[in-house]
């Protein structure tokens, strides 16, 4: 397998994540987002979403979106399993993961982040106001998704990482990095830290990564 991947993306984290959890090494390229070798002819003809992650794999299959590929990686590699066996369980874990990967990150992204600034002028401190106000309305949801349902345990569902903690983690990062006051949601602070203290989502954190800067 090759990942295709950017240290600081949170998408390609949460990729990262499941396949040290499956005990899988892909070989690694790295896209530098910031310097734009996203949107070059070669990387554009295998994910023409301009993206990362893409996973290519074993038999030449090149896959996008990290929820595609985790979901992927625990069909084909299904021990440890990422979603419980139970279906009312299985979507209560999609359903914390999700938020995440549409209600959450998709405000926030880079290429949100660069139109803010480029297209609408907005200064580094109205950006980062943004992202902070995402970041409250997300957090205050899954706070109270994970505090207030009795299936919470160490971990997002239970007490073994799933989907779920796939996709906090790298948010929970990310809010970090841009300064946010994360004391509101203390569930949330407690399972992240919880599953980065397990060499997988530890292994996986972007400044252990070798495109780090």
């Amino acid at each position: 397998m090759k990942l295709y991947g950017y240290f600081r993306s949170s998408a390609a984290y949460r990729v990262r994540i499941a396949l040290n959890l499956k005990g899988l090494a892909p070989e690694h390229a790295f896209v530098h987002l910031r310097k734009g070798e996203q949107q070059a002819a070669a990387y554009a003809a295998l994910n023409p979403q301009k993206f990362v992650p893409a996973l290519e794999t074993d038999d030449g299959a090149l896959l996008t979106q990290s929820l595609a590929i985790v979901e992927y990686l625990d069909e084909v590699h299904p021990h440890p399993a990422l979603l419980p066996a139970d279906p009312a369980d299985r979507a209560r874990v999609r359903a914390i993961a999700l938020a995440v990967a549409c209600d959450i990150h998709p405000l926030n992204n880079l290429r949100v982040l660069k139109h803010l600034g480029k297209a609408l002028g907005l200064d580094e401190e109205a950006r980062n106001a943004w992202y902070r106000h995402w970041i409250a309305e997300g957090f205050d949801a899954l706070e109270a998704m994970l505090a207030n349902d009795p299936r919470t345990g160490r971990f997002c569902h239970g007490d073994q990482p799933t989907l779920a903690d796939v996709f906090l983690v790298p948010q929970v990062s990310n809010a970090e990095r841009f300064d946010c006051d994360l004391t509101p949601y203390p569930t949330v602070v407690r399972i992240a830290a919880a599953a980065r203290a397990l060499p997988a989502f530890a292994d996986a954190a972007p400044e252990r990564q070798p495109d780090a800067e």
